[in-house]
């Protein structure tokens, strides 16, 4: 086979690459690019290959690759270093076995079983996980999803994996607090720990240890029933190695009104500290004066990014606290619901305010509003808005079910200076006149308009003129056509589904 295949596989990759050494002979036109088709593969450096191979990223390229000749398939073996497998494997533990023995160094192997039925064959079960365990010693990271039959035996044959750093367990019905206490006492190198859907999860004899003795940096909780707000505190010295945080609690298990009188004096007890905590959210979560999760507010002196997405309790107090505090806020997203929710927030223009004095490096805005179609006026203002527009380097603003967002308040926006992103969602008091003000934004370059009722084709209109836009997406907007939108941005996606309005 003629090198030709391979320069093939080589214009594709981006990147500097090393010095291809010459194999023209002396006098030979050193420009003539033709002349390299007539190179052997077997006379390319094994170097040179190696370093091709890592960077071809997608699955299929390294397969193709493999396939050239017996030497690339050996080269490329022993670089792969990721697998994700799941439906596919018939059956199971012997596929996953040969997987193993041809690719010796995997480091991150993902098992996915999404949309599995009995008719697709037996799932990997903890046969699997001890083959996994034995023939990949160098494993670093490990996703089981959806991964039925895999129990806390299972689990515990990863204690062998001595170099593993990162967990995630989506949807592991069978496994339990004894299994996750297994794998924080064998892995001492664990540093990101996700768990999602995991019901039998219940008691924290884990959290408490790798808080004590382990070194996560990376946790993230989704939908365990077991897992409360008031349960975080149990990872006590762990907070200070804390990176990120995401605890997203189940709106079914969400009450506003049971307290644990006991909660807040426990996180004073422990002396929490949480200094080096750059990410935070919280969906569905309780926060109330002296509640736990509470502090996090006003004690993450490096926080770069908050969600917080429905949950109940805030105060301007609080953003007020935390904005003093973290001057390096970056992103901030909130989803609150609406004045007429009996989960309302009592959050006002103060706490955009106080942003807009003390976080000059916010870039990113969101605010939604999100249990009502018709939603009632908030205490939340465009003043607030462009308090933050106007003080801070935001590039990004996003704006969904805010009533108070109108034609007025796109004008009075049309003279932010850095914002380049705007997408606004429901918002149906914005018009073709206000549309019209795009044009006049002084960097704007992204626009999404999603399910607005007042925008037309005849907006979009005076906006082709301008072509000041990079890029324009349109969905689910009943009035405006796919016609409409030509023109308006060199890169134009257009979607419509009406079913929203019914």
């Amino acid at each position: 086979m003629q090198a030709f295949v391979f320069l093939w596989h080589l214009k594709g990759i981006k990147g500097p690459i090393r010095e291809i050494p010459s194999w023209h002979h002396p006098g030979d036109n050193a420009s003539d690019d033709s002349d390299l088709t007539e190179v052997q593969m077997e006379d390319l450096p094994e170097v040179l290959i190696s370093d091709i191979v890592r960077r071809l990223h997608k699955t299929s390229d390294q397969n193709s690759f493999s396939l050239v000749s017996k030497h690339f398939y050996t080269i490329e073996a022993d670089l792969r270093n990721s697998i994700r497998v799941g439906c596919g494997l018939d059956p199971a533990a012997e596929a996953l076995a040969s997987l193993c023995r041809r690719f010796p160094n995997l480091t991150k192997v993902e098992i996915a079983y999404s949309g599995w039925m009995s008719t697709f064959g037996k799932q990997l079960d903890n046969q699997a996980l001890s083959i996994l365990s034995t023939n990949c010693q160098s494993l670093t990271d490990l996703t089981l999803s959806f991964c039925s039959f895999i129990t806390d035996s299972g689990l515990r044959c990863l204690t062998s994996c001595q170099k593993l750093t990162s967990l995630k367990l989506n949807f592991a019905p069978a496994i339990s607090s004894s299994g996750l206490l297994s794998i924080v006492v064998g892995c001492k190198n664990l540093s990101m720990l996700h768990l999602i859907h995991c019901m039998k999860v219940t008691s924290v004899e884990w959290l408490e240890y790798i808080g004590k003795m382990g070194s996560l940096e990376d946790l993230c909780i989704v939908k365990c029933r077991g897992i409360s707000e008031d349960s975080l505190v149990k990872l006590g010295p762990g907070w200070k190695r804390l990176r990120r945080l995401e605890f997203r609690k189940d709106p079914h298990n969400m009450n506003p009104k049971t307290h644990n009188p006991f909660s807040g004096e426990s996180w004073h007890l422990r002396q929490i500290s949480c200094e080096i905590l750059k990410e935070v959210s919280l969906v569905n979560c309780v926060i109330e004066p002296e509640r736990g999760l509470s502090f996090l507010l006003i004690s993450c002196a490096s926080l770069e990014k908050l969600t917080l997405d429905t949950c109940t309790g805030l105060r301007d107090s609080d953003f007020i606290t935390l904005s003093q505090n973290s001057h390096g806020l970056r992103s901030i997203s909130l989803r609150l619901f609406s004045q007429s929710s009996s989960y309302q927030a009592t959050l006002t223009d103060a706490s955009f305010r106080a942003l807009s004095i003390n976080c000059p490096t916010l870039e990113e805005v969101e605010l939604a509003f999100c249990d009502s179609e018709f939603p009632a006026a908030s205490s939340i203002t465009i003043e607030g808005i462009l308090a933050v527009i106007n003080s801070c380097s935001v590039r990004v603003l996003v704006l969904k079910s805010a009533c108070f967002f109108n034609d007025v308040a796109m004008e009075a926006l049309s003279s932010a200076s850095f914002l380049e992103c705007l997408e606004i969602e429901r918002c149906q008091e914005v018009t073709d006149f206000g549309i019209g003000f795009v044009s006049k934004f002084p960097c704007l370059a992204n626009l999404t308009i999603c399910k607005c009722l007042g925008v037309t084709d005849d907006g979009l209109k005076l906006l082709v003129e301008s072509k000041m836009l990079d890029s324009l997406v349109v969905k689910d907007c009943p009035r405006i056509s796919d016609q409409g939108v030509q023109g308006v941005a060199r890169r134009v996606a257009y979607s419509q589904d009406l079913s929203w309005l019914f």
